[in-house]
């Protein structure tokens, strides 16, 4: 009798993993989309100090439809438990706040298309969101993707390692931030554009969590 896979077992499997692979790549895509779509149809060269700052440029609806795909897809994601349910339903619904209620926009670079007026209340709720957002990731890769029903692989073990690198990136990143806005900003080093840099290791190391998660790496051998 051929043996029979955990595919076979579980046609669930599939579209999860298959779930999970497109948070996790639209999430690693963002900064790289920003980037190619504001050169190649905005003609512009200029990085913005934020990821958030190209929602006032040519590249501000595909960052919109780009965070709320990745917040359908997790909230459309089901966990193993309650708490996962609820915790990618949170990271989701952030996503949705990032999203509608931008940050403040920082002219003076020729490559914004419109500006909204200064509003502390929508800036505020955009820097919370974002803030809860990556804590969530946080605590699903250390904590929940850690997970084990019984007695780990190989491959496992090595995924449980990738994981918690990715969450300690990002949270690194988070107050990494916070110490620039804190202490650095107006300084000289506004040029090296930090919170973009920051903001874009994080979304990377929360699409490779999800990307592995999603059985693109590291897969556990038949």
């Amino acid at each position: 009798m051929a043996k029979t896979s955990r595919r076979d077992e579980d046609p669930r499997i599939i579209s999860y993993n298959t779930l999970r692979k497109v948070v996790g790549w639209l999430g690693i895509s963002i900064p790289i989309a920003m980037l190619a779509v504001n050169y190649v149809i905005g003609q512009c060269l200029y990085i913005q100090p934020s990821i958030s700052n190209y929602y006032y440029t040519v590249s501000g609806n595909l960052f919109v439809a780009i965070l709320c795909g990745d917040a359908v897809f997790l909230i459309a994601y089901k966990g193993y438990d309650n708490t996962d349910n609820w915790l990618t339903n949170l990271a989701g619904f952030f996503a949705l706040l990032i999203a509608f209620f931008p940050t403040n926009p920082e002219p003076g670079d020729g490559c914004l298309i419109f500006a909204f007026p200064i509003n502390e209340v929508r800036h505020t709720i955009h820097i919370v969101s974002a803030a809860a957002f990556f804590i969530i990731l946080v605590i699903i890769s250390m904590f929940l993707f850690t997970k084990s029903s019984g007695n780990m692989t190989p491959e496992k073990v090595m995924r449980n390692k990738l994981y918690r690198i990715c969450g300690m990136v990002i949270l690194v990143c988070i107050v990494l931030i916070g110490l620039y806005w804190t202490f650095g900003e107006g300084s000289s080093l506004d040029a090296l554009k930090p919170v973009f840099i920051l903001e874009s290791i994080a979304l990377f190391a929360f699409g490779m969590s999800w990307l592995v998660k999603g059985e693109l790496l590291m897969e556990d051998e038949d």
